[in-house]
């Protein structure tokens, strides 16, 4: 049973995965209130699914960018329950999460999380070599400086509210295609989906040396 959580940002989500899928999930604004809400809330995810913390077999944290907070709080949550049972622990970054529903629509995505003060981390994924990788690696910008980087038509997803949406089809001339308020939320079911494959091939992280992903102004 893995454990997917996700703390990188104000959206915060947890989720359990099997062999067979998603057993539970759930997603929230948390704003900054991680602290006291995950672990409530994963305590009542545990005992709806009817599990106990030992029937867990992995942990997957979403490692940023995101906020300094919320990011320490995610791996510490991850890392602690991990460790006393020596599990697996797989990091994923924040943006590759809430790209990862569209790799198969055939052409970039552009992946968006709020950065405070109104900048975005941003960064863009795509088919390149016939695999799925990143294009441009996560960096922090602005919405108008977001919009001159989509220079051909792609998918944006991610933390945009409708006004920051509509600004960024404008400001793109029509290149960023924004996908639904639905579409936009980053989920924890995907984190734990993509921390499934990984394990699947033998891929894992040194819970010792997993560290966040921070970007800091250029």
């Amino acid at each position: 049973m893995i454990l997917a959580i996700d703390t990188a940002t104000q959206y915060a989500g947890l989720a359990l995965y099997r062999s067979d899928g998603l057993l539970a999930e759930e997603g929230w604004f948390a704003g900054r209130n991680h602290t006291t809400e995950v672990m409530p809330r994963l305590a009542r995810m545990l005992k709806t699914a009817h599990l106990e913390v030992n029937d867990l077999t992995a942990l997957a944290v979403a490692l940023g960018p995101g906020s300094f907070t919320g990011l320490r709080i995610g791996l510490a949550v991850a890392k602690g329950l991990a460790l006393p049972q020596r599990l697996p622990v797989i990091g994923v970054p924040t943006l590759e999460i809430a790209a990862y529903p569209f790799r198969d629509q055939g052409q970039p995505v552009w992946a968006v999380a709020q950065a405070g003060r109104g900048r975005l981390y941003a960064a863009c994924f795509g088919p390149a070599e016939e695999a799925w990788r990143t294009l441009v690696d996560p960096f922090l910008t602005s919405l108008t400086d977001l919009a001159r980087q989509i220079d051909s038509p792609a998918w944006c997803t991610g933390e945009l509210d409708e006004e920051a949406a509509v600004a960024l089809r404008q400001k793109s001339q029509n290149k960023a295609q924004i996908v639904s308020p639905a579409q936009r939320l980053r989920r924890s079911g995907f984190l734990a989906e993509m921390a499934a494959a990984r394990l699947e091939a033998g891929d894992q992280d040194d819970p010792d040396a997993l560290v966040p992903i921070y970007i800091s102004s250029p």
